[in-house]
C-alpha cells in the first residue's frame, strides 16, 4: 500500500495507477492503517480528497473509467471546499519523490509487464529535470 508522490502520477503504469483507485477506496471504507499510509490521517481530509482527484484525473486522462464514487462521496461528506494544491506537502516532498522513483525504476528493472521502455523513458526524463 502506497499513494504515489502526486508529481509522478503521469508515468505510473496502469496497474499501479489503477491500484490507487482500489487503495483510496479500501482508505475510504475502513480508514485503513499501514505504515506507508498511516501519514495521511496526519494531514486534513482536504490532502485526501485532492490527491483523489488528482488519481481520478490521470485515470480518466487515460480513458479509464471511474465505475463508483459511493464511498468517495461517503468518507467526504463534511468537506465545503478545499484549498490545497499540493497535498501531504510534508511528507510528499524531494525525498519521497526520490523513493517513489526508485521504486518505479525496480519494477521497470525486474520486468514489470505493463511498464514498457516508453513509459520508464518519459519518467527518466522527468526525474533528471
Amino acid at each position: 500500500m502506497r499513494l504515489w508522490h502526486t508529481k509522478l502520477l503521469p508515468f505510473l503504469p496502469k496497474g499501479q495507477l489503477l491500484s490507487q483507485w482500489r487503495e483510496l477506496n479500501s482508505i475510504f471504507a475502513k480508514e485503513d492503517k499501514h505504515i506507508l499510509i498511516n501519514y495521511i490521517y496526519d494531514y486534513p481530509k482536504d490532502d485526501l480528497y485532492t490527491y483523489t482527484e488528482k488519481v481520478i484525473e490521470e485515470m480518466t486522462n487515460r480513458g479509464y473509467k471511474v465505475r463508483t464514487r459511493d464511498k468517495m462521496e461517503r468518507y467526504f461528506t463534511d468537506i465545503d471546499k478545499v484549498k490545497v494544491v499540493t497535498p501531504f506537502r510534508d511528507h510528499h516532498n524531494d525525498e519521497y519523490l526520490e523513493i517513489c522513483y526508485y521504486n518505479l525504476k525496480e519494477k521497470y528493472i525486474r520486468g514489470q509487464k505493463d511498464y514498457d521502455e516508453a513509459l520508464f523513458q518519459k519518467l527518466e526524463a522527468f526525474v533528471k529535470n
